[in-house]
Protein backbone atom coordinates (compact mmCIF):
# COMPACT_ATOMS: atom_id res chain seq x y z
CA UNK A 1 0.00 0.00 0.00
CA UNK A 2 1.07 3.89 -0.75
CA UNK A 3 2.36 5.43 2.08
CA UNK A 4 2.16 9.29 0.92
CA UNK A 5 2.92 10.62 4.37
CA UNK A 6 6.31 8.89 4.54
CA UNK A 7 6.59 9.64 1.21
CA UNK A 8 6.47 13.04 1.68
CA UNK A 9 9.09 12.72 4.71
CA UNK A 10 11.63 10.55 1.91
CA UNK A 11 11.08 13.71 -0.74
CA UNK A 12 12.17 15.93 1.93
CA UNK A 13 15.54 13.80 2.82
CA UNK A 14 16.25 13.70 -0.79
CA UNK A 15 15.75 17.22 -1.43
CA UNK A 16 17.62 18.01 1.02
CA UNK A 17 20.72 15.94 0.27
CA UNK A 18 20.58 17.59 -3.21
CA UNK A 19 20.67 20.89 -2.29
CA UNK A 20 23.37 19.68 0.40
CA UNK A 21 25.35 18.99 -2.81
CA UNK A 22 24.35 21.93 -4.72
CA UNK A 23 25.36 24.11 -2.96
CA UNK A 24 28.99 23.13 -2.94
CA UNK A 25 28.50 24.21 -7.03
CA UNK A 26 29.30 27.76 -8.05
CA UNK A 27 28.02 29.75 -11.25
CA UNK A 28 30.26 28.75 -13.96
CA UNK A 29 29.52 24.98 -12.69
CA UNK A 30 25.96 25.31 -12.96
CA UNK A 31 26.16 26.80 -16.76
CA UNK A 32 28.09 23.57 -17.46
CA UNK A 33 26.73 20.59 -19.49
CA UNK A 34 24.69 17.61 -16.98
CA UNK A 35 24.13 14.25 -18.03
CA UNK A 36 20.79 14.79 -20.08
CA UNK A 37 21.73 16.01 -23.40
CA UNK A 38 21.12 19.45 -24.26
CA UNK A 39 20.30 20.32 -20.24
CA UNK A 40 22.98 22.27 -18.65
CA UNK A 41 22.83 21.72 -14.69
CA UNK A 42 21.12 24.94 -14.50
CA UNK A 43 18.64 23.53 -16.93
CA UNK A 44 18.17 20.46 -14.61
CA UNK A 45 18.04 22.46 -11.42
CA UNK A 46 14.75 24.99 -13.36
CA UNK A 47 13.09 21.57 -14.16
CA UNK A 48 13.30 20.34 -10.60
CA UNK A 49 11.82 23.74 -8.77
CA UNK A 50 9.19 24.15 -11.79
CA UNK A 51 8.40 20.36 -11.20
CA UNK A 52 7.50 21.02 -7.69
CA UNK A 53 4.87 23.64 -8.59
CA UNK A 54 3.53 21.92 -10.99
CA UNK A 55 2.82 19.19 -8.70
CA UNK A 56 1.33 21.21 -6.41
CA UNK A 57 -1.16 22.41 -9.50
CA UNK A 58 -2.01 18.60 -9.41
CA UNK A 59 -2.67 17.73 -5.86
CA UNK A 60 -5.01 20.96 -5.61
CA UNK A 61 -7.11 19.80 -8.81
CA UNK A 62 -5.42 22.22 -11.16
CA UNK A 63 -3.64 21.11 -15.10
CA UNK A 64 -0.08 20.46 -14.36
CA UNK A 65 0.69 23.09 -16.58
CA UNK A 66 -1.60 25.85 -17.51
CA UNK A 67 -1.03 25.47 -21.40
CA UNK A 68 1.01 23.43 -24.20
CA UNK A 69 4.68 24.61 -24.19
CA UNK A 70 5.24 26.15 -20.66
CA UNK A 71 7.28 23.23 -19.41
CA UNK A 72 10.07 23.88 -21.55
CA UNK A 73 9.75 27.38 -21.48
CA UNK A 74 9.78 27.65 -17.98
CA UNK A 75 12.91 25.65 -17.63
CA UNK A 76 14.82 27.65 -20.89
CA UNK A 77 13.83 30.94 -19.01
CA UNK A 78 15.19 29.77 -15.80
CA UNK A 79 18.25 27.63 -16.49
CA UNK A 80 20.50 30.43 -16.77
CA UNK A 81 20.29 31.72 -13.12
CA UNK A 82 22.89 32.43 -10.47
CA UNK A 83 23.35 29.48 -8.51
CA UNK A 84 21.69 31.32 -5.02
CA UNK A 85 19.01 31.84 -7.30
CA UNK A 86 18.50 28.44 -8.19
CA UNK A 87 19.05 26.65 -4.71
CA UNK A 88 16.46 29.55 -3.52
CA UNK A 89 14.18 28.58 -6.05
CA UNK A 90 14.17 24.64 -5.50
CA UNK A 91 14.30 25.05 -1.36
CA UNK A 92 10.62 27.64 -1.86
CA UNK A 93 9.08 25.63 -4.30
CA UNK A 94 9.84 21.80 -2.79
CA UNK A 95 8.61 23.94 0.36
CA UNK A 96 5.11 24.08 -1.84
CA UNK A 97 5.18 20.93 -2.59
CA UNK A 98 5.29 19.75 1.18
CA UNK A 99 2.56 22.01 2.32
CA UNK A 100 0.01 21.19 -0.42
CA UNK A 101 0.98 17.34 0.97
CA UNK A 102 -0.03 17.94 4.19
CA UNK A 103 -3.33 19.55 3.43
CA UNK A 104 -6.09 16.94 4.41
CA UNK A 105 -7.12 14.87 1.12
CA UNK A 106 -8.97 12.16 -0.27
CA UNK A 107 -5.54 10.62 -1.41
CA UNK A 108 -7.32 7.54 -3.36
CA UNK A 109 -8.65 9.98 -6.05
CA UNK A 110 -7.46 9.78 -9.52
CA UNK A 111 -5.51 12.65 -10.61
CA UNK A 112 -4.41 13.77 -14.07
CA UNK A 113 -0.54 14.62 -14.78
CA UNK A 114 1.21 15.69 -17.86
CA UNK A 115 -0.06 14.25 -21.35
CA UNK A 116 -3.39 13.01 -20.25
CA UNK A 117 -1.56 10.39 -18.07
CA UNK A 118 -3.66 9.40 -14.38
CA UNK A 119 -2.55 8.35 -11.60
CA UNK A 120 -3.72 7.95 -7.79
CA UNK A 121 -2.77 11.19 -5.97
CA UNK A 122 -1.44 9.29 -3.39
CA UNK A 123 1.40 8.31 -6.07
CA UNK A 124 2.29 11.67 -6.63
CA UNK A 125 5.04 12.17 -3.82
CA UNK A 126 6.67 8.99 -4.90
CA UNK A 127 6.43 10.20 -8.30
CA UNK A 128 8.22 13.57 -7.00
CA UNK A 129 11.06 11.81 -5.01
CA UNK A 130 11.49 9.72 -8.17
CA UNK A 131 11.95 13.15 -9.90
CA UNK A 132 14.62 14.49 -6.93
CA UNK A 133 16.87 11.63 -7.19
CA UNK A 134 17.15 11.19 -10.84
CA UNK A 135 17.84 14.30 -11.32
CA UNK A 136 20.54 14.47 -8.54
CA UNK A 137 22.46 11.63 -10.66
CA UNK A 138 22.05 13.55 -13.76
CA UNK A 139 23.40 16.84 -12.43
CA UNK A 140 26.79 14.64 -12.79
CA UNK A 141 28.24 16.26 -9.23
CA UNK A 142 29.28 12.38 -7.59
CA UNK A 143 25.89 11.23 -7.09
CA UNK A 144 25.31 8.10 -8.80
CA UNK A 145 22.75 5.53 -8.73
CA UNK A 146 24.36 2.89 -6.78
CA UNK A 147 24.08 6.20 -3.89
CA UNK A 148 20.28 5.99 -3.93
CA UNK A 149 18.34 4.60 -1.23
CA UNK A 150 17.83 0.93 -1.69
CA UNK A 151 13.71 1.17 -0.79
CA UNK A 152 13.61 4.03 -3.78
CA UNK A 153 15.83 1.83 -5.98
CA UNK A 154 13.18 -1.40 -5.40
CA UNK A 155 9.97 0.79 -5.79
CA UNK A 156 11.37 2.74 -9.26
CA UNK A 157 11.84 -0.32 -10.91
CA UNK A 158 8.80 -2.02 -10.11
CA UNK A 159 7.11 1.02 -11.22
CA UNK A 160 9.06 1.53 -13.97
CA UNK A 161 8.32 -2.45 -14.77
CA UNK A 162 4.92 -1.68 -14.37
CA UNK A 163 5.10 1.06 -17.04
CA UNK A 164 6.71 -0.84 -19.57
CA UNK A 165 4.46 -3.79 -18.79
CA UNK A 166 1.88 -4.36 -22.21
CA UNK A 167 3.75 -2.58 -24.25
CA UNK A 168 3.97 -4.28 -27.86
CA UNK A 169 7.02 -3.40 -28.72
CA UNK A 170 8.65 -4.71 -25.18
CA UNK A 171 9.13 -8.27 -25.35
CA UNK A 172 7.88 -10.69 -22.11
CA UNK A 173 10.96 -9.95 -19.84
CA UNK A 174 11.88 -11.05 -16.64
CA UNK A 175 13.75 -8.53 -13.92
CA UNK A 176 15.85 -9.83 -11.51
CA UNK A 177 18.78 -8.76 -8.97
CA UNK A 178 18.97 -11.89 -7.68
CA UNK A 179 17.01 -11.66 -4.56
CA UNK A 180 13.57 -10.32 -6.22
CA UNK A 181 11.83 -10.55 -9.24
CA UNK A 182 9.72 -8.18 -11.81
CA UNK A 183 8.05 -8.56 -14.97
CA UNK A 184 7.47 -6.28 -17.97
CA UNK A 185 6.94 -6.35 -21.80
CA UNK A 186 4.30 -7.74 -23.31
CA UNK A 187 2.00 -10.31 -21.94
CA UNK A 188 3.04 -13.93 -22.17
CA UNK A 189 2.92 -17.24 -19.74
CA UNK A 190 7.27 -17.51 -20.00
CA UNK A 191 9.15 -14.59 -20.10
CA UNK A 192 11.01 -14.65 -23.31
CA UNK A 193 14.10 -12.69 -21.87
CA UNK A 194 15.85 -12.42 -18.46
CA UNK A 195 17.61 -9.83 -17.68
CA UNK A 196 19.66 -10.16 -14.39
CA UNK A 197 21.68 -7.29 -12.38
CA UNK A 198 22.81 -5.28 -9.77
CA UNK A 199 19.53 -2.74 -8.46
CA UNK A 200 21.57 0.24 -9.87
CA UNK A 201 21.82 -1.19 -13.38
CA UNK A 202 18.25 -2.53 -13.85
CA UNK A 203 17.13 0.85 -12.83
CA UNK A 204 19.84 2.91 -14.97
CA UNK A 205 19.05 0.92 -17.90
CA UNK A 206 15.12 1.38 -17.20
CA UNK A 207 15.03 4.94 -16.57
CA UNK A 208 17.14 5.49 -19.73
CA UNK A 209 19.92 6.19 -17.58
CA UNK A 210 22.64 3.73 -18.97
CA UNK A 211 22.37 1.28 -21.91
CA UNK A 212 22.42 -2.38 -20.05
CA UNK A 213 26.40 -2.93 -20.22
CA UNK A 214 25.95 -3.80 -16.45
CA UNK A 215 23.55 -6.46 -16.86
CA UNK A 216 23.29 -10.61 -18.06
CA UNK A 217 20.59 -11.53 -20.68
CA UNK A 218 19.26 -14.85 -21.13
CA UNK A 219 17.33 -15.97 -23.99
CA UNK A 220 17.94 -13.07 -26.39
CA UNK A 221 19.22 -9.96 -26.11
CA UNK A 222 18.44 -6.59 -24.27
CA UNK A 223 15.04 -5.40 -24.92
CA UNK A 224 14.98 -1.73 -26.45
CA UNK A 225 12.69 0.75 -24.86
CA UNK A 226 10.77 3.22 -25.56
CA UNK A 227 11.46 6.38 -24.11
CA UNK A 228 9.59 7.13 -20.50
Amino acid sequence: MIDHARDLVSVRDATERLLGAVAELDNVSVRESSRLPGWSRGHVLAHLARNADALVNVLEGRPMYAEAGLRDADIERDAPRPLEIQLTDIRESAARFQEAGAVPADWSRTVELRNGVTDAAARVPFRRWAEVELHHVDLGIGYELEDLPAEFTEREIAFLAERFTGHPDVPPTRLTDGTRAWHTGREADVPEVTVTGAGADLLGWLAGRREGTGLTVDGGTLPALPPL
